[in-house]
């Protein structure tokens, strides 16, 4: 059953299809053959969250982002961005998103960053006061002051990147595309640019559609994650329940001060790692909760440190995918 439209979703997509015809051996000649990239999928996304949008290369994301974007027409199926048909309405449609692809540029290389985005004001026709309005914010929140005057190909990836972004929001767009947005990212200029995607998301209600590799940009931002594989949606939860559902078993890191001790372990623990000072337990704490297994090992002779963890959401993404392969 369809879920009617609704006024307080920013993007809704239903049963949407891209089928890529492809001649085979290099002539117009040869025989073709279709790839089907996105098998019928289905989402909605209210206005002002941030999702996700993941899943391994080839899975169909790229496809999603550019029909979304308005660059690619599906082969069918239904999309409304902000209520717009993005292949048939594209000049109304791109006035009202921002995209930033991690690995393409919207500025021009030869021209300094304050110059690109007065040339975006004039092609977005955002009048000179709000224009002004957005530079000096964009500018304060994203630390582009030393740079505006800098051509873009002097400036470091980070630099780059913090300019792309305020390039994608210098006419107020109402949803936020971000493709691989930490992409080559020092730790320093990823936690820069996570921290404005949150102020962004929180102050001016923008929706956000974050795709990316960097499963740690996922964990800090995305309050639910859509995962995609083979053209098909494989998940759509916070990334909690995603995290419950695949991999839910705990990890006990045991330091020692000696030679770790033989030991017994409880049904539902299993020792994975051992090293001449260490021990790592992994443990499912619906069979063996963390504090009784704690109390099973603390007693040992030589026990230094005790730390509970959950396994990395690399660790959880790389199962789930592993569990859904084709």
């Amino acid at each position: 059953m369809q879920t009617p439209l609704s006024s307080n979703d920013a993007i809704t997509v239903r049963d949407l299809q891209k089928i890529y015809r492809i001649r085979e051996g290099g002539s117009w000649r040869g025989k073709t053959r279709d790839i089907l990239a996105l098998n019928g999928i289905s989402f909605s996304i209210p206005k002002g969250q941030i999702a996700g949008f993941i899943g391994p290369n080839g899975a169909g994301k790229s496809t999603a982002i550019k029909i979304l974007s308005g660059i690619l027409r599906p082969s069918s199926g239904e999309v409304r961005v902000n209520g717009l048909i993005p292949w048939a309405n594209r000049v109304e449609h791109v006035a009202r998103i921002g995209v930033v692809f991690g690995q393409r540029t919207q500025l021009w290389w030869d021209l300094s960053v304050g110059e690109g985005l007065a040339l975006l004001r004039d092609i977005y026709g955002v009048d000179s006061g709000r224009f002004a309005r957005n530079r000096a914010r964009l500018a304060d929140a994203l630390d582009l002051g030393g740079i505006m005057d800098q051509s873009v190909r002097q400036l470091s990836l980070g630099q780059r990147m913090r300019a792309e972004i305020a390039a994608s929001l210098i006419h107020d767009p109402d949803i936020l595309i971000l493709d691989e947005p930490t992409i080559g990212l020092d730790a320093p200029s990823k936690l820069a640019v996570r921290a404005f995607v949150h102020e962004l998301c929180r102050d001016r209600g923008t929706t956000v559609l974050l795709t990316t590799h960097d499963m740690h940009d996922i964990e800090a931002l995305a309050e639910r994650v859509i995962v995609i594989g083979h053209g098909r949606i494989l998940a759509d939860s916070p990334f909690e329940d995603l995290r419950t559902t695949t991999l839910s078993e705990r990890i006990l890191e045991l330091d020692f001060n000696g030679t770790p001790p033989e030991l017994t372990l409880p049904t539902g623990a299993t020792e994975t790692t051992r090293t001449p000072h260490s021990l790592t337990i992994t443990f499912d704490p619906h069979q063996i909760p963390a504090p009784a297994l704690v109390a099973h090992v603390g007693q040992l002779p030589g026990l230094d440190d005790v730390r509970v963890s959950r396994p990395s959401i690399d660790e959880i993404i790389t199962r789930f995918y592993a569990d859904h392969a084709a």
